[in-house]
C-alpha cells in the first residue's frame, strides 16, 4: 500500500493541531493511494536509488 499526504478540510485540521499541542509532536496526515509498484530488476533498481540520493527524494515507480 502507497500513501501520500492527506488533504484535510479546515476543522479536521484544528483537531490535528490540537492533539500534536497535547502529545508534544508534529503529526503528518497520510491517505492510501489505490497504485501498483512496478517491478524493477536489480540494475533499474540501483537506478532509482541513486536518483533518489542524488535529488534526496523517495521515487516509486508505478505500473501504467
Amino acid at each position: 500500500m502507497l500513501y501520500s499526504f492527506a488533504d484535510i478540510e479546515p476543522e479536521k485540521l484544528n483537531a490535528i493541531k490540537a492533539i500534536e499541542e497535547e502529545i508534544g509532536s508534529p503529526l503528518l496526515a497520510m491517505q492510501p493511494v489505490d497504485l501498483n509498484p512496478a517491478p524493477l530488476d536489480s540494475e533499474k533498481l540501483a537506478k532509482l536509488k541513486s536518483l533518489e540520493d542524488d535529488l534526496g527524494v523517495v521515487l516509486v515507480a508505478v505500473k501504467h
